[in-house]
């Protein structure tokens, strides 16, 4: 038995190290674009892709004869080193060069950006941005838009060979419970087929937002952080400091389209026809929460104060609502002045809204709708005892034991919202500055509802505060059960 667990152990290093080298190989993009500009962080950046493809040489290298097919356990585990070690990778670069301009004492910032990005969340302790070389600002997007779709789903597409133990890896990594639809035969494929429509999203956001008026530098950027729902900026203001309506409007677009299922997408593409749009459970319900919030939200503001320019409130609130309900983390505006509903409605979309198979965060649509039907049944239940109503999920019957998944995902989510609140208070932090920081990074939220006053700014947090919401972060993006099953001493029984 020793022997088959350490045969396994050494294939899942030489998918580590095969990652680590995909890591070294995205580096190289920034690389060149330092060279272009002979702007400072070339050296930082030379140096994290060196070590990231050496180490990533050396694991593939050494352990290159061991291949294996991976357990449910070893794509859980693989996925939680995964993230570990790419997250140390990516943060070489912003670590040296916050240390040559004494900007940071310890490597915390430098962890807390490259989490950050890698699980699309957008919070940032940088300061300065506006300054930032501009490198680095397309380092930080770069990771974003590989953490949007998974950099594992990219490595899963050139390794074909994974087999069995791709297709769990991907589950892994993706959303769940997504729905079991396989788009080709081999999962290679699969993700390749995605990465395509990603790509191709990105692409035209791109033009679209150089048409809106950006220049192409800051359109790539945005393009990245829009696709992926991260809510990264090249500037200090985030998106206010464009003060464009075409902006704004290109950004709502291509947010939506992020924050639906990329399957969808894809059979959209494939069959060149809107019939599975129509099909997706979860999508009507995603653009009808949206549109009703900006409804409501813009009658309460219109209510507060009725002497305000309806136009502009209507695209202030319409902006908001689509970067914080997809999780996207954007901000156009200063909203200080909104009453508290709005900030708390805006932090409860930030839960629920956003599909499955898509790049937002949060509770997914899918769950919030399976848990509000399961309710309703026992409601029906207790009126009617003996009788029999399935739980539906448009076409499909819930079976039970996705049922007890969902509710415990939702119990597993609240201990984990209160725990973590808990630790920020203990460490000095106002309780509801530590709630909406840990809503915002569990939900990898961001900086999405910092102008409504909820969150504290990041960078003046402890570093043991920045660890703790970055806990928050990983354990969002990898939905909480994969991070959480490794604390079980059954996972690691023979």
């Amino acid at each position: 038995m020793s022997s088959v667990r350490w045969r396994r152990g050494l294939a899942l290093t030489h998918l580590l190290g095969a990652m680590l080298l995909v890591l070294g190989l995205a580096y190289l993009i920034p690389v060149a674009w330092s060279l272009l500009e002979r702007d400072a962080a070339l050296t930082p950046l030379l140096i994290g892709a060196l070590c990231t493809l050496a180490a990533g040489a050396l694991l593939w290298g050494v352990t290159r004869r061991h291949r294996a097919e991976l357990s449910a356990r070893d794509g859980c585990l693989l996925v939680v080193l995964t993230a570990l070690a790419l997250t140390v990778a990516a943060a070489i670069p912003f670590h040296l060069h916050l240390h040559a301009h004494a900007l940071a004492e310890t490597p915390t910032d430098a962890l807390f950006e490259a989490l950050s990005a890698l699980t699309t969340t957008g919070a940032t302790r940088l300061v300065d941005l506006d300054h930032l070389p501009r490198s680095l600002h397309l380092w930080r997007h770069l990771l974003q838009w590989l953490g949007g779709m998974g950099i594992i789903v990219l490595s899963v597409a050139i390794l074909p060979w994974l087999g069995v133990g791709g297709m769990q890896l991907f589950r892994s990594d993706t959303p769940g419970p997504m729905r079991e639809a396989q788009l080709a035969p081999r999962m290679a494929q699969t993700a390749r087929f995605l990465w395509s429509v990603y790509l191709g999203l990105t692409i035209a956001c791109l033009l679209a937002l150089k048409m809106a008026g950006m220049g192409w530098f800051d359109a790539l950027c945005h393009a990245l952080s829009t696709l992926s729902l991260g809510g990264f900026s090249t500037r200090d203001a985030n998106i206010a400091a464009f003060d464009s309506t075409a902006i704004e409007a290109v950004q709502i677009v291509f947010m939506l389209l992020a924050a639906l299922n990329f399957t969808t997408h894809f059979l959209i593409v494939r069959h060149r026809s809107a019939a599975p749009l129509r099909r997706d459970t979860e999508a009507p319900w995603v653009l009808g929460a949206i549109l009703f919030s900006v409804v409501l939200l813009g009658a309460v503001l219109w209510l507060t104060n009725p002497q305000s320019d309806v136009l502009h409130a209507l695209r202030t609130v319409a902006f908001a609502t689509v970067s914080n309900a997809t999780t996207a983390g954007f901000h156009a505006a200063d909203h200080l002045a909104w009453p508290p509903f709005a900030g708390l409605w805006l932090a409860l979309l930030c839960a629920l809204v956003a599909s499955s198979g898509s790049t937002g965060g949060g509770i997914k649509m899918v769950r919030t709708l399976i848990l509000f039907r399961q309710t309703l049944r026992e409601l029906l239940r207790m009126s009617h005892p003996r009788a029999v109503r399935p739980l539906m999920l448009g076409p499909h019957v819930i079976a039970a034991p996705l049922i007890l998944a969902v509710l415990g995902f939702m119990l597993l989510y609240g201990v984990t919202l209160l725990g973590l609140t808990l630790a920020l208070v203990a460490t000095g932090l106002d309780t509801s500055a530590a709630l909406g920081a840990v809503m915002a990074c569990l939900n990898n939220n961001g900086a999405g509802l910092m102008p409504l006053g909820l969150l504290p700014e990041y960078a003046l947090l402890t570093d043991l505060q920045a660890w703790i919401l970055g806990f928050a972060m990983l354990a969002g993006r990898l939905e909480l059960l994969i991070i959480f099953v490794l604390a079980t001493p059954g996972f690691w029984r023979r």
